[in-house]
């Protein structure tokens, strides 16, 4: 299934802005590559799920070309490169990806992957199907994944990736957000999105959106917090 991308005027110039910067710093086979525009399924994981998550395209580097083993080159999908984390985003469609590999096409696939865990990289997959249909869950775990290793800076040191999560969301958003709004955002359920929330106000890094009321409905991040 196609889906069409809606315009979006802040959008297309940041992208647009990126693309240009990168075609500018490459050479060779990436620049070949680049000035060719990026995919419909890569596109489609800019728009659905990077964008609305973080707001930016700050340390993803397109079509990023990386050395195997066998002193050959490789392009990734997407690198998130920052604080000393590698991590490469892989998008994939269906029938191309799978159904129409041959054998060797398909153990040569495991090898790249391989290659790039003994290099060091993290690597995160997800089907074009997913990004389509469920971006949210890709938001999620994309969320997950940089909290986990330790490329999310929040407003203080948080441990737990549901803490990274909520930190991330709320300042993407810059507004008050309700235990409701961030469990429908972070799919998970109200009761833990409500227990990580108090659990944080307590230590003061979020707090009330209305202060002075005794039920809290609304927190807003505490941008005084220590960092």
């Amino acid at each position: 299934m196609v889906v069409k991308l809606q315009k979006d005027e802040i959008f297309e110039s940041a992208y647009q802005r990126w693309l240009e910067e990168h075609i500018r710093n490459a050479t060779g086979e990436r620049k070949r590559r680049l000035m060719q525009g990026l995919g419909h399924s890569e596109k489609l994981f800019i728009v659905r799920v990077w964008w609305p998550a973080f707001g930016n395209l700050d340390h993803l580097h397109p079509e990023f070309e990386v050395h195997d083993f066998k002193d050959g080159s490789r392009f990734l999908d997407f690198a998130y490169i920052k604080d000393g984390l590698m991590l490469c985003i892989e998008i994939d469609a269906f029938g191309t990806h799978h159904s129409k590999l041959s054998r060797w096409q398909f153990d040569d696939n495991l090898d790249r992957q391989n290659d790039l865990v003994l290099d060091d990289w993290k690597v995160l997959r997800f089907s074009t199907d997913q990004v389509t249909d469920n971006p949210r869950h890709c938001q999620q775990k994309i969320r997950l994944a940089l909290g986990k290793w330790g490329a999310v800076k929040s407003a203080a040191p948080l441990e737990n990736p549901i803490d990274h999560a909520i930190i991330k969301l709320m300042e993407t958003r810059g507004t008050a957000l309700s235990p409701t709004e961030i469990a429908r955002e972070l799919h998970w359920s109200n009761r833990t999105i409500a227990k990580h929330l108090k659990a944080l106000s307590e230590e003061k890094i979020v707090l009330p959106g209305k202060p002075g009321l005794k039920r809290i409905s609304r927190y807003m991040l505490n941008r005084g917090a220590k960092r």
